[in-house]
């Protein structure tokens, strides 16, 4: 067997364990979502009782479209689908890429994965129990006299989902400091001497993505501000211990 006929066999192995891989991942998020689905309008409701709970009495959601009360909850079903099974397709991700890596790879490569998903789901949480009632608490006390709060269900899941990526994005910012510094692109002392351009930054991010009063802007920037420093300490220690480490085996 010629060496390029191997090397194709490898390339077409390597495609039948991705799609196999992809395949587990998305019957298993299939699995979840039908097993949500007949809870899909209890999970909506969950969903929108940040902004349900602040509503004056009378106040209530609408669907300005004939579909909009049916395509909606099964949308909150899919996203929760996946959110609970994003741990067992990051595992079939992880299964496929891991023996293609180096041993140190492994070791930096697994932590990093399990942390960013547990920030990001932290930063979801975050959002929801205590961001939400501040931004919905504001927005509904200030309407005008006479305006009736009727929010569209799907803009709202559009409103939530964004806020969602936001904080589930900011709460990596100690992934992303860790990496900077291990890919030596930044220094822990250069990250340290940005820290006031970092803490205005943050409060700039605040006035961006929440309402214009000081209790919300407080909310976003003192979260990123200490993960921030966060990601200073554990990378300071990944430095040390990288210096006090023995060099690698060749093998390794």
């Amino acid at each position: 067997m010629s060496e390029e006929s191997g090397a194709v066999q490898e390339f077409i192995s390597h495609l039948v364990e991705l799609r196999s891989r992809l395949v587990r991942a998305v019957v298993a998020v299939f699995a979840v979502f039908l097993c949500l689905l007949p809870f899909a309008n209890t999970l909506y409701t969950w969903l929108a009782l940040p902004l349900l709970s602040k509503m004056p009495v009378g106040g209530h959601m609408i669907a300005t479209e004939v579909t909009t009360p049916f395509f909606v909850p099964m949308k909150v079903a899919g996203l929760i689908a996946f959110l609970l099974s994003l741990p067992y397709v990051l595992y079939q991700l992880w299964g496929f890429v891991a023996p293609g890596l180096y041993t140190h790879e492994k070791r930096m490569a697994l932590p990093l994965i399990v942390t960013s998903t547990m920030l990001f789901y932290c930063g979801m949480t975050f959002a929801y129990f205590a961001v939400f009632p501040f931004v919905f608490g504001f927005i509904t006390s200030t309407a005008p006299q006479g305006v009736e709060i009727m929010t569209d269900i799907e803009k709202y899941l559009g409103f939530v989902i964004n806020m969602f990526l936001a904080f589930g994005l900011a709460f990596e910012t100690p992934v992303a400091v860790v990496l900077l510094v291990k890919l030596g692109v930044l220094t822990v002392r250069q990250l340290r001497e940005a820290r006031r351009y970092v803490i205005v930054g943050a409060f700039i991010l605040g006035a961006i993505f929440t309402p214009p009063d000081a209790v919300s802007q407080t909310l976003l920037a003192v979260p990123l501000w200490l993960l921030y420093e966060l990601g200073i300490l554990v990378a300071s220690r990944v430095v040390t211990a990288k210096t006090t480490d023995p060099l690698p085996h060749p093998d390794s």
